[in-house]
This record gives structure tokens, C-alpha cells and sequence, in this order.
């Protein structure tokens, strides 16, 4: 990892992954873990986690409901499940139907998403489970609040939330929430995720779909001298 100043560099979300799976194995971690990644980013973070751990890997889609026009700033998120959570900060000043017109259309992406990723696959079942939730950064952790509700929802035993980068503030925030958060590097000055990264391109869908495809087909877990679980 390379240093910019006090500045933590990540040169892409592999090497981001692999640190974090470093990080997680100081962590405590009762009973059995799987590990749940946002897309599209964090599915490539998540991987290198569960491939670390190897543990079962599996999508949790959200969607952040931006403000129109200045899409960065969260009204609050979205969740598979059927979960909502609200910045009313930032939603106390936004109209409730400019409001619920933005989380339909961003309900039908999350669907659309959902419908591609799993392909025709259920989703893990987290109930009693240790879930790691894995992300490539955080700004505001809006989409997190919501992964962290939508697995509490369903039945999780534990919510650990795994990112290589966010402000000390959305950390600070999450710990309140999660019952662990690793994250490597919480700078003071924080403009967006992508600074902190040599190489962050967009992740494709094409790119989600291959690695959760090969973690539903057994083939994810190293070059062969490692035990699959």
C-alpha cells in the first residue's frame, strides 16, 4: 500500500480486498461468517475477503437515493428485502414525492440488478450468521445503514462492516449500528473514494456476474492447494 502524505493508496479494489482480509483476521469473529458485498465495487473487495477466509460469498444490492441534481448527497438508501433507510437529515429537506420518485426508480435498478447478479440463484441464507459486509469505500454510509438493516432483518447473527476507506464521522456513525466495523484508513481530508485509489475504474456488471458465478459454481478458492469450505 502505498503513502500520499498521512494518506492511505489502495492500488485497486484487489489490493483494497487484501488488506482488508488481513485487517478482519485480527477481528473476533463468533461462529460461522459469510460475506455479503455491495456492487458493483465491493463484490471485487468482497472476494478477496472471501477468498481469504474462504467463506461463502454472496451479493447484497442497495441503492442510494441521491438528491436530484446533486446525486452524491443521500436522502437515504435502499436494500434487497424490502428495507428503507431514511438521512432525514437530508430528506426532512427534500419534498416526500420528489422523494418517493427517486426510491421507485431506484427500485427498479435494485431489481434489475438483483435479476442479473443471481441468475436464477436464491441468496445466502444469513440467519444466525456472523455477515460480513463489504464495500470498496464509504462517504456518507447511507447504502451501509441499509445493508446493516437488511441482514438484522434477516435474522444475522452479527453485522461486521469491512471497507478500506471512509471518514472518521460515517465510522464513527456505523460502530452505533454494526457490531464491528474494520477500516483501514478513516482520512481527515475526504473528497471522494476515488482519490484514494491508483485505479478506479468502474466495475461492470459483466465482472460481478463472472465472480459470484464461480463462487456458486465451487471454483473461487485459490489455485488448487486450498481446501474449498
Amino acid at each position: 500500500m502505498a503513502e500520499l502524505g498521512a494518506v492511505r493508496l489502495y492500488r485497486d479494489r484487489r489490493h483494497a480486498g487484501a488488506v482488508l482480509a488481513r485487517a478482519l483476521r485480527e477481528e473476533a469473529l463468533a461462529g460461522d461468517a459469510l460475506v455479503l458485498a455491495l456492487p458493483r465495487g465491493g463484490v471485487i473487495v468482497g472476494a478477496e475477503i472471501a477468498r481469504a477466509r474462504r467463506a461463502p460469498l454472496d451479493v447484497l444490492v442497495v441503492r442510494k437515493l441521491g438528491v436530484p441534481g446533486q446525486e452524491e448527497l443521500a436522502m437515504g438508501a435502499i436494500a434487497s428485502g424490502g428495507v428503507t433507510v431514511r438521512n432525514e437529515e437530508v430528506a426532512a429537506l427534500v419534498r416526500e414525492d420528489v422523494l418517493h420518485a427517486v426510491a421507485k426508480r431506484e427500485l427498479r435498478e435494485l431489481e434489475r440488478r438483483e435479476e442479473l447478479y443471481r441468475a436464477g440463484r436464491p441468496p445466502l441464507d444469513v440467519s444466525g450468521m456472523t455477515v460480513i459486509l463489504a464495500d470498496d469505500g464509504l462517504a456518507t454510509g447511507a447504502t451501509m445503514r441499509a445493508a446493516i438493516a437488511a441482514v438484522r432483518a434477516h435474522g444475522a447473527a452479527r453485522a461486521v462492516v469491512a471497507v478500506p476507506v471512509a471518514p472518521s464521522k460515517t465510522v464513527d456513525a456505523l460502530r452505533a449500528e454494526a457490531d464491528a466495523v474494520v477500516c483501514p484508513s478513516t482520512p481527515e481530508m475526504f473528497f471522494g473514494i476515488g482519490q484514494f485509489y491508483d485505479d478506479f475504474a468502474q466495475t461492470e456488471d459483466e465482472e460481478v456476474q463472472q465472480i459470484l458465478a464461480s463462487w456458486a459454481g465451487g471454483d473461487a478458492y485459490g489455485d488448487g492447494d486450498e481446501a474449498r469450505p
